[in-house]
């Protein structure tokens, strides 16, 4: 190894480096970014320096996922992203596009399988949860459960922009199945609702002002 050469990374622990799974026109424009704009409710557009466009079509997921439901994203990953997808820390799933006409296919598809298609801007994320009674070995509730019940609720949101001026950056909320056992969790939930409290105050304050 040359003094210009970078050790060479070896070891059993983790995972591979992440660079190895990049889509090949992110890896070519890596930190030369110029901006990205919301085509759609869960559709994004990043245009590098480079002039090159990558396009991101966000769908909801369960969290936990059959290898059924695995190998359909797979395959529609085949059929439209090159084999190019990844999932967001809230268990959303996004294919990463080079050609626009693929978009509006893939979305019938997503939506056909049962797939919303959302989650950005001012619309509520994905809910996410611990492991609850399929895994959790001290669960108090099952947070899938009740995750479940609250997205029937809040589905409209997702797939929609309509939340108020407020949660312009998303909004978020979390479940627990053993509230002492998950700190990360509480505090995003705790956090969600003094948001709600505080953007519905204020928003009855705008109802109330002239005009």
């Amino acid at each position: 190894m040359t003094a210009t050469q970078p050790p060479k990374r070896i070891t059993d622990i983790g995972p591979p480096h992440y660079e190895k799974f990049l889509h090949p026109l992110i890896k070519r424009n890596y930190g030369h970014w110029l901006y990205h704009e919301t085509l759609a409710p869960g559709v994004l557009c990043h245009v590098a320096e480079s002039g090159e466009r990558i396009y991101t079509v966000r769908a909801g997921s369960p969290r936990l996922l059959s290898v059924a439901t695995i190998r359909r994203f797979a395959d529609l990953a085949d059929k439209y992203s090159g084999g190019y997808l990844r999932f967001t820390s809230r268990h959303n799933i996004e294919f990463l596009l080079v050609d626009p006409a693929d978009i509006e296919p893939l979305k019938r598809d997503l939506i056909e399988a049962g797939f919303p298609v959302g989650g950005t801007n001012n619309s509520i994320s994905n809910v996410v949860h611990t492991q609850g009674w399929i895994h959790c070995h001290s669960a108090a509730t099952d947070a899938s459960g009740i995750v479940k019940s609250l997205m029937d609720e809040l589905h409209p949101h997702f797939t929609r922009q309509d939340l108020s001026c407020q949660a312009a950056g998303g909004w978020r909320a979390a479940s627990t199945c053993a509230a002492r056992c998950t700190a990360p969790i509480s505090p995003s939930w705790a956090s969600t609702a003094s948001r709600l409290r505080s953007s519905t105050n204020r928003c009855a304050r705008d109802v109330r002002s002239p005009p």
